[in-house]
């Protein structure tokens, strides 16, 4: 079998990082590592060739080449799919298809020859057995969870490294916590379950091998799910891991309860960790409690930030607006928050119900789901709930908050708070040429031809004058901001 594996585009979005990541010439943030993973999981003898639409075009010729093209995808991404489902469907071409966006809304692909839903660890057996029998069926699914402990390494081979700005692995599947607006419970449970460090750890070594040095993403969505082991095991051998090694160092997502555990902290630094998304969400108790935030409830999540920063973490947050017992006041509280957290990375989204969520099950049950199609990116300003507050009034609030943290003044002084608070970590790394060349493409594109020089300077020397060692953070920061409003700018109506 000559097998085709396709991953569908992702909007210009605020997550892409798509005009800073050309700085330094780079075509995407990471690899689609849920198709490596799959390669992984089908014959060797299979040939098999993969196009990431995020880095280069598909061609017509490269679906007639296959016997079989294969799609995974997440919801920001129907749009592309959807396209890329009309054009093999056009060239007669079978199409499998999985991934959060199949298995959270199968019936909307129609056309799709053999959906392979949940996790594929467990269904693509499936679907191979009967394939070899002759007997495929249109749909393949599970109510059981994976053992992945199991998993393949994801298969390397099939991508241009050099064309992402990091690679992606996995540790853990589920999150023990249960927020009303998040599919992750739906699709991968509440139980923790984890790979042993053994494999982790060979996973890393397989990265390594090939020369990489460069960020590596561990995509878990909650890395902390299950404390005792990563203390006990996991982190000890990512310190010894590192030993001798230069680059490579991790980010990853984790709940704020993080900042409780100071000892934890200290291990994820020490063993390369250097950056942490955090679901913050809001600083309103009441929409915390009316989405079941509870692990967000009653702390004081400035200085949670605050203590994760001390310690050597860099946060990127999620924030949310537009639950029912939000307010007008609301959006200037949480301008507030993001100013004072010094988050650089704050991503602000209207409220969404994605399918299988309780929220999607509740605004069904209450009428307030709206009929049409939304694209998934819930930074676009559009969502698929009918809000409480007046529709006019919440958007008009939303483009407040955006335009206030992405404006040039507004984000320089979110990044000066946040470097008068940071206490990094040095890890040995290797500068690369097109890491140089960004300050000067940084300098020439925002510091002369932007309307924004001035906050480019300001920053630029302070951190000159106030700390060298942040220096290079402070540039990656300007790049950041540029991208920023780049994309806020498509949005503004």
């Amino acid at each position: 079998m000559k097998i085709l594996m396709i991953y569908p585009e992702f909007p210009d979005t605020f997550w892409s990082f798509k005009h800073a990541l050309s700085f330094i010439r780079k075509k995407a943030s990471s690899p689609p590592l849920g198709l490596l993973t799959i390669a992984g999981l089908l014959p060797q003898i299979w040939e098999k060739r993969l196009v990431d639409l995020n880095i280069e075009k598909l061609r017509d010729k490269d679906i007639q080449w296959a016997d079989m093209v294969f799609i995974s995808a997440m919801t920001v991404q129907r749009s592309s799919s959807v396209k890329v489902i009309e054009r093999v469907n056009a060239l007669g071409k079978p199409i499998v298809a999985g991934g959060p966006l199949f298995t959270m809304d199968p019936d909307a692909f129609p056309t799709v020859d053999h959906l392979i839903l949940n996790e594929g660890e467990i269904t693509i057996p499936m679907f191979l057995a009967d394939l070899e029998n002759g007997e495929a069926k249109a749909r393949y699914e599970t109510k059981e969870y994976a053992d992945i402990t199991q998993t393949p390494i994801p298969d390397w081979s099939l991508i241009k490294l050099n064309k992402y700005d990091s690679m992606s692995v996995q540790y853990t599947r589920g999150c023990p916590f249960a927020c009303d607006f998040c599919n992750v419970t739906a699709l991968l449970g509440r139980k923790m379950r984890l790979k042993t460090t053994e494999q982790f750890i060979a996973e890393l070594d397989s990265l390594y091998d090939l020369g990489w040095r460069r960020n590596i993403f561990i995509v878990d969505d909650n890395f902390i799910g299950n404390k005792r082991i990563l203390k006990e095991e996991l982190l000890p051998a990512l310190i010894k891991w590192r030993e001798g090694k230069k680059g490579c160092l991790f980010l990853t997502e984790a709940s704020i309860n993080l900042a409780d555990d100071e000892e934890l902290i200290e291990m994820m630094v020490k063993a390369g960790f250097t950056q942490v998304f955090v679901g913050i969400e809001t600083p309103e108790e009441d929409s915390l409690a009316e989405c079941g935030k509870g692990q967000n409830r009653h702390r004081d999540l400035l200085s949670n930030v605050h203590k994760l920063q001390k310690g050597g973490l860099q946060v990127m947050g999620g924030f949310i607006v537009g639950f029912d017992s939000d307010n007008e006041g609301t959006f200037q509280r949480q301008i507030d928050f993001i100013q004072k957290s010094g988050i650089v990375t704050a991503m602000v989204g209207l409220l969404q119900a994605p399918i299988g969520t309780e929220l999607y099950e509740r605004m069904e049950r209450e009428g307030r789901l709206k009929a049409q199609d939304y694209s998934g990116d819930n930074v676009d300003g559009e969502t698929n709930i009918v809000p409480v507050m007046e529709p006019g009034k919440l958007k008009k609030g939303y483009r407040k908050i955006l335009d206030s943290i992405y404006s040039a003044k507004g984000f320089t002084d979110r990044v000066i708070t946040f470097l008068k608070t940071y206490q990094p970590r040095r890890h040995p790394v290797t500068l690369e040429f097109q890491e140089v060349m960004a300050l000067f493409r940084s300098i020439w594109e925002i510091g002369i031809k932007s309307k924004d020089r001035l906050q480019y300077w300001r920053l630029f020397f302070w951190s000159l004058f106030n700390d060298i060692r942040k220096f290079p953070l402070a540039i990656t920061f300007s790049i950041y901001g540029y991208h920023f409003r780049r994309v806020n700018a498509l949005h503004v109506s």
